[in-house]
C-alpha cells in the first residue's frame, strides 16, 4: 500500500495560485506603465519615478517612444534589445538615447532627447502615435 505523493495532493492547487500570482504581477505592471504614460503624455512629466524595463516588457509595452530635441522627431526604441538589467528604471535610459540623424549632421553623438511614452507597437511615419485617454495606443 502506498500513499499519494505531495505533487498529486497539492500540485494543482500550487499551480493555480502561481498562475494567479503571475496574472496579478502582469496587471500591476500594466497599471504602473499606464500611470507613467498618463504622467508623461498628459502632465508632461517628470519621468521619475518610472517603471522598470522588466515591468514594461512584462506588461506588453515593447517600445519606448523618444523625441529628439535637436530635430524634433519621434522615434521608437525596442526595449527587448536594450542591454541593461531588467531592474533598470525607464527614466535612466534617457541619457543613453541619441539621434542618428543629428549625430551624423553634427559629427558627434547628439544625446539630447526626451522620453515620451511606452508603446505596445512601433510607430512609423505612416502611422504616427495617437494619444488617447488611457495613454495607450
Amino acid at each position: 500500500m502506498s500513499t499519494k505523493s505531495r505533487e498529486r495532493l497539492y500540485g494543482s492547487a500550487i499551480r493555480i495560485v502561481a498562475e494567479q500570482a503571475a496574472r496579478a504581477r502582469k496587471d500591476a505592471d500594466r497599471l504602473a506603465c499606464v500611470a507613467w504614460n498618463k504622467l508623461m503624455l498628459e502632465a508632461g512629466g517628470p519621468a521619475q519615478p518610472s517603471p522598470t524595463l522588466g515591468d514594461a516588457l512584462n506588461a506588453g509595452f515593447g517600445y519606448l517612444e523618444v523625441r529628439c530635441l535637436g530635430c524634433d522627431t519621434n522615434q521608437t526604441v525596442a526595449l527587448n534589445i536594450i542591454r541593461r538589467p531588467k531592474t533598470t528604471p525607464i527614466h535612466e535610459l534617457e541619457r543613453y538615447m541619441r539621434c542618428i540623424d543629428c549625430s551624423k549632421l553634427r559629427g558627434y553623438a547628439y544625446k539630447r532627447s526626451a522620453l515620451v511614452a511606452l508603446r505596445a507597437t512601433k510607430i512609423s511615419a505612416t502611422r504616427p502615435p495617437l494619444v488617447c485617454s488611457s495613454g495607450e495606443r
